[in-house]
């Protein structure tokens, strides 16, 4: 009995060994599973944050550019056809728009986006070369050319460069750095819109289009780099081919909030032609001498960039960190339409520049951030074809319907005067509120379906 006893405790003290020995032993395995998952993490961490500076460089050489050819353009056009044709070509960007986009939709399916977004760049930098050298050449149409051109290829490329932040970033990461990606693009705005205020007079307003050319090139290299970097898993080489339509029509009925967001972009560009109409036209009046009314425009867009970098680097972030993102959409229209308000009361050129400014600024930092939010839980075809029709049609297409509104009604004898274009606006900004409006109930209705792999909470 004592040797079996003794045998019995050997035993349980071996048995417990072995236990503790396996215990240990799934407890270590457990450790290096969450320590290889922790570096993981912060290497998708890493590539995020790298992916996004990339692409806050890349479009602060690509808006650099936009400003040494926007006044240009158009300044050149208003020496050619006068100011009065302005709504004319504005109306005509959309037809421009709709054949870049289909374009654009049949380079997605065939390339995929990387090399999508690389053709689009490198192209832009070419047919700004031409448009350049059609101006130089004296003939009138190539301002027209360049006048849609200007409208059609920024908001192509920026576009592009949002789908890959969407596809790429969490939300929680995007609420922090989608202000501050605005910000450093715009520091590339401000130098470009300086650029323009010290060189048109010595240069010339045509010698700038060539520059905006170049500008673009590093753009394209940069925007490249960011993808390769990005090892962007979410959206497979084969997603990228299989779009049913070149436009992601059929996204609008499987995401309804898109109907929203498109009603939001309409609402804003009507806002934003009346606005900038105004200024035009004042500015035309105040100072019609071609070169310095491009020195002073440079100068006044980059005192508006100015303002737009503060609040991407400070208003933004704390923003979208306190305020849910439908109350923020709720209470942009409510500040635009007090400064439209202020435009009608008072129409000077300071007020009606104070307008654009107030307008402007928050499109470029608050406005855009809240906006991206709402599509990263969407689809590779919502992200990067119906995104594309919603903020590339949307934005200059409605532009483009407005001033072919305000041509028809200067046809039928009405006077568009300041206070005219600021009841315009403010009009649009009540439109705005209520697709606004409409947006916060979709999100607390329902949660959007989520995309074949959702994007983690880098």
């Amino acid at each position: 009995m004592v040797r079996v006893e003794h045998t019995t405790r050997a035993m349980e003290r071996t048995n417990g060994t072995d236990r503790t020995e396996r215990t240990d032993g799934i407890t270590g395995a457990r450790l290096r599973g969450a320590a290889m998952m922790a570096d993981v993490d912060a290497r998708a961490v890493g590539r995020s944050y790298a992916v996004a500076a990339l692409v806050a460089v890349a479009a602060a050489f690509l808006l650099g550019g936009y400003e040494l050819v926007r006044s240009p353009a158009n300044t050149l056009f208003k020496a050619a056809y006068g100011k009065e044709a302005l709504p004319w070509v504005m109306a005509g960007v959309p037809v421009g728009i709709v054949a870049v986009l289909w374009v654009y939709g049949r380079l997605l399916t065939r390339v995929g986006p990387r090399r999508t977004l690389l053709a689009t760049s490198l192209g832009a930098a070419v047919l700004l070369a031409g448009a350049y050298g059609g101006v130089r050449a004296g003939w009138a149409w190539a301002t027209v050319v360049l006048f849609v051109l200007k409208e059609a290829y920024v908001v192509l490329i920026v576009e592009q460069y949002w789908s890959l932040l969407n596809s790429t970033l969490g939300e929680r990461m995007a609420k922090k750095v989608n202000g501050p990606i605005c910000g450093v693009a715009s520091i590339g705005a401000i130098a470009g819109a300086m650029l323009v205020g010290g060189l048109a007079e010595s240069v010339g307003s045509v010698a700038l289009v060539l520059l905006a050319a170049a500008a673009t090139v590093p753009a394209a290299v940069l925007s490249d780099w960011a993808y390769r970097v990005s090892r962007n898993q979410r959206d497979k080489p084969r997603e990228a081919m299989r779009g049913g339509t070149a436009l992601g029509l059929a996204e609008f009925r499987r995401y309804p909030i898109l109907a929203s967001i498109l009603g939001i972009v309409v609402a804003t560009q009507v806002v934003s032609t009346a606005l900038d109409l105004n200024f035009q036209g004042v500015l035309s009046d105040a100072i019609p001498q071609a070169d310095r009314q491009t020195a002073y425009s440079g100068r006044f867009f980059a005192g508006l960039n100015v303002a737009a970098l503060v609040m991407q680097f400070v208003v933004t972030p704390l923003l979208l960190r306190y305020v849910p993102v439908a109350a923020v959409h709720v209470l942009l229209p409510v500040v635009v339409a007090g400064a439209c308000g202020a435009a009608m009361g008072w129409p000077t050129l300071a007020v009606a520049g104070a307008a654009l400014v107030v307008f402007k600024a928050q499109d470029y930092s608050i406005f855009r951030a809240a906006k991206e939010v709402l599509y990263i839980p969407l689809s590779f075809d919502a992200r990067y074809r119906a995104k594309e029709l919603i903020d590339v049609l949307g934005y200059r297409g409605t532009k483009g319907a407005a001033a072919l509104a305000v041509t028809f009604a200067q046809a039928g004898g009405v006077v568009m005067t300041a206070g005219a274009y600021a009841g315009v606006a403010i009009a649009a900004c009540a439109g705005w509120g209520a697709c606004a409006v409409g947006v916060g109930r979709v999100l607390q209705r329902e949660k959007p379906p989520a995309a074949d792999e959702a994007a983690g909470e880098r």
